[in-house]
């Protein structure tokens, strides 16, 4: 078997309980034989000791699950050795899902029943009805976000229906509230259809103070936020394109500094002009970048072009000023940014070599960016990555946690682009400048100064342009 090309790491690790004749070298044969795939070795614990053998568990990184299931093969046909059990480590995370309901207060008496529910219950009920906006006080919607998907653009693996989109949602949840201690539902809703989904939405938007959108495919997504946002007073986010717009804007911020360029100069090039590309390519033109050119599979979006659809004409419409035309691989030349939000290996060192000097590369396709580092730092100024294996890790948690902790600590009725610009500007922030290079152009997700800092920028932006209903 030949060792992974992917990097190993916890996404992809398994525990294996073995059982190994108690004779010397017996280890010695697991260990290599897990080295020769390309593995790497956590912890090896002995469970127990028997008669003439010894139980172990062994703790493996690997790259991708097919490489599991190789490896957990290959160690059952060694001499001395027997599988007795294989642990997914993921999938035992999952086990029962990542999320649970918790009450803030025991009900251990009657005094504390009847405070919690009836009969007490119905004073609150009742000053509600005469005051909706103590809502936000008196329940759980001041600090709850309903996390909404129909399950059709699953992270990279698409239409995937509601139920194998709910573990995403659950984590988006579990993310929400570690990071911003702003509770989180998963809501998966079984309808493509998108005046059901708004119709759905709405009627449940009493519950929460905000909605956040997540992995519904384009173009329905921005016609969902659309309406969302014009029938509702909650803010309505669709992280996919926002989130992934305001922590690259944070990243281009910083790498800017690095290579002292500053934003009207630039020539940036996007491939990939989805739902994500549509919002990085408006965020960085609000940042001052003049000259942007969007790509798709068929070469830069131009108005020349007779094949485009409503928004991708839209796109071309407000962007390209000097109409380049062509593949990626000519309109690279001389440009200054590179973002992918596509496929895998659309680019390589010679694209890399016909950049401006000092070029900047965000290659944010998951798992597999659209350059790998190795072959990409060489040549680039910059280098980052939508993932967590590599330096500059453009994550979408460094955004959404903090600018709802902002936007529902002011009772904001819209998440705009003035605060979404500030939670770039904060996430940038949190990097001094004497901390700043190449390889740490973005704080990491686990710096937890990140999203206080953004809700406080969202807060008084919010204020400022005249969104938010509580301004002290």
């Amino acid at each position: 078997m030949e060792p992974s090309t992917y990097v190993t790491g916890a996404s992809n690790s398994f525990t294996v309980r073995l059982r190994l004749t108690n004779r010397p070298g017996a280890l010695a044969r697991v260990t290599a034989a897990i080295g020769e795939t390309g593995a790497n070795i956590g912890a090896i614990d002995i469970v127990r000791v028997e008669r003439d053998t010894l139980v172990r568990d062994i703790t493996i990184y690997t790259g991708d699950a097919e490489q599991m299931d190789a490896l957990a093969a290959r160690l059952n046909r060694l001499d001395g050795v027997e599988v007795l059990h294989v642990s997914d480590r993921t999938f035992l995370l999952h086990l029962g899902g990542k999320i649970e309901v918790r009450s803030k207060t025991r009900i251990r008496t009657r005094d504390q029943l009847s405070m919690a529910y009836t009969p007490g219950v119905a004073r609150v009920c009742r000053a509600i009805h005469g005051d909706p906006d103590s809502v936000f006080n008196l329940t759980i919607k001041g600090n709850t976000v309903a996390v909404v998907t129909d399950g059709t653009a699953v992270l990279g693996l698409g239409d995937l229906g509601p139920e194998a989109a709910l573990p995403v949602m659950e984590g988006k949840a579990q993310l929400f509230k570690e990071f911003g201690g702003v509770n989180a539902f998963p809501i998966c809703l079984a309808t493509k259809d998108t005046d059901e989904i708004v119709e759905t939405v709405r009627r449940l938007a009493p519950t929460f103070g905000g909605i956040n959108l997540e992995d519904i495919a384009a173009p329905r997504c921005f016609e969902i936020e659309r309406r969302l946002k014009a029938e509702l007073d909650i803010p309505v986010f669709h992280d996919d394109q926002h989130g992934t717009a305001v922590v690259t804007t944070a990243a281009l911020i910083n790498a800017l500094k690095v290579v002292d360029k500053k934003p009207e100069a630039l020539k940036v090039v996007i491939m990939g002009v989805g739902a994500a590309g549509t919002a990085v390519a408006r965020m960085v033109m609000n940042l001052g970048v003049e000259n942007l050119i969007g790509f798709d599979s068929k070469g830069a979006l131009s108005t020349a072009r007779n094949d485009l659809n409503p928004e991708k004409l839209h796109f071309a419409r407000h962007t390209n000023p000097h109409d380049e035309r062509g593949p990626l691989k000519e309109v690279i030349r001389e440009a200054d940014v590179f973002i992918g939000l596509s496929v895998p290996g659309v680019i390589d060192e010679e694209d890399l070599q016909k950049m401006a000097p000092d070029p900047i590369v965000f290659a944010m396709a998951n798992p597999e960016p659209e350059i790998r580092p190795e072959r990409a730092w060489p040549h680039v100024a910059v280098m980052a990555t939508g993932r967590s294996d590599y330096p500059n890790q453009i994550n979408n948690v460094l955004c959404f946690p903090g600018i709802f902790k902002g936007a529902l600590e002011c009772r904001a009725t819209d998440i705009n682009e003035a605060m979404k610009l500030a939670a770039a500007q904060a996430i940038a922030a949190t990097i001094d400048a004497h901390e700043l290079t190449a390889d740490y152009v973005i704080p990491s997700v686990f710096d937890k100064r990140v999203a206080s800092a953004v809700a406080e920028a969202v807060k008084h932006a919010a204020v400022e342009s005249g969104v938010a209903r509580k301004t002290q």
